[in-house]
């Protein structure tokens, strides 16, 4: 049986690369039954016609899944954060990095506008930044101002499955349209042809470049645990995990419980103390969030 990777989902149809060819193809009555729905980068079972059209017959297990944007079985999300204009906001990367690390996608960390900090501004987010690199997180600073933004970044997404992610006002958008010069064009033409903006919300696609495959869509559209169980929180936080043996109770949510290695280690400044407060905040979002039903 024929198997390839959906790479693009648009009105019930499913766009599936197999041997050099693009497969439109349909789901199988059985995944409405069992409330499965194939999703972009799913590697799927299929069966087709001589005239590239068939239907999805099973569905491989996912290394990870994303709701908003609906995309599976992603390698990486590359956050993308300014410095400035607007100022960069911990809370907001904090946040970021939790999405990511909860569905086990690498993050990498790539700042923009480094060249609108003063001396000041530039030792005291440098030692933050520090603090990043040092607890495993990959980061680059990126200069806009320069014609070769695509090469700076291509190197990271080359035989990767890629997301963007990032707060408005970063240049997600030119970064991407930078890498694929195409989709500026698409944007363009989707625009006039539905009398819209440019923010038009549209499918997702991965798109080829180079070895690698990138999600045409700018980022995650909604940053909220709506789907985070608050015991995984802790395991989100690199630096939270690597002492979690060292804490006196098993399950230790670094809260109020005696012996705990990391509450000590924010005492002694081996944990950045905002990014400790930060994690406090987000259980807070999480336990007074509106339950599912």
């Amino acid at each position: 049986m024929p198997k390839g990777r959906i790479i693009k989902a648009l009105s019930g149809f499913y766009y599936i690369i197999y041997d050099g060819q693009m497969i439109q193809c349909r789901g199988r009555g059985v995944f409405r039954q069992r409330k499965v729905s194939p999703l972009v980068g799913d590697f799927v079972e299929f069966e087709f016609s001589g005239e590239n059209e068939g239907y999805i017959l099973s569905i491989d297990e996912r290394v990870n899944e994303l709701v908003r944007p609906p995309i599976a079985n992603v390698d990486q999300a590359i956050i993308i954060a300014s410095l400035k204009e607007p100022d960069l906001s911990l809370t907001l990367l904090d946040k970021f990095l939790v999405m990511v690390e909860a569905k086990s996608i690498r993050p990498l960390l790539f700042f923009t506008k480094k060249d609108l900090l003063n001396a000041e501004e530039t030792v005291k987010l440098q030692q933050k930044l520090n603090y990043y690199s040092e607890i495993g997180y990959s980061i680059r600073f990126l200069s806009t101002k320069t014609d070769d933004i695509a090469e700076q970044i291509s190197t990271f997404v080359d035989g990767k499955v890629s997301v963007f992610a990032g707060q408005s006002g970063v240049g997600k958008s030119s970064l991407l349209n930078a890498l694929i010069p195409d989709l500026e064009l698409e944007t363009n033409q989707i625009s006039e042809s539905l009398g819209r903006g440019k923010h038009t919300t549209r499918h997702v696609e991965l798109i080829p470049f180079k070895k690698g495959l990138i999600a045409d869509t700018p980022g995650f559209s909604a940053l909220d645990f709506a789907e985070l169980e608050l015991a995984v929180l802790p395991d989100c936080f690199p630096e939270f995990t690597e002492r979690r043996s060292d804490c006196k109770f098993r399950g230790c949510m670094h809260l109020k419980e005696p012996k705990c290695a990391v509450k000590e280690a924010v005492i002694n400044e081996e944990i950045l103390e905002e990014r400790y407060n930060n994690y406090l905040q987000f259980i807070e979002e999480i336990k007074q969030r509106k339950p599912r039903y």
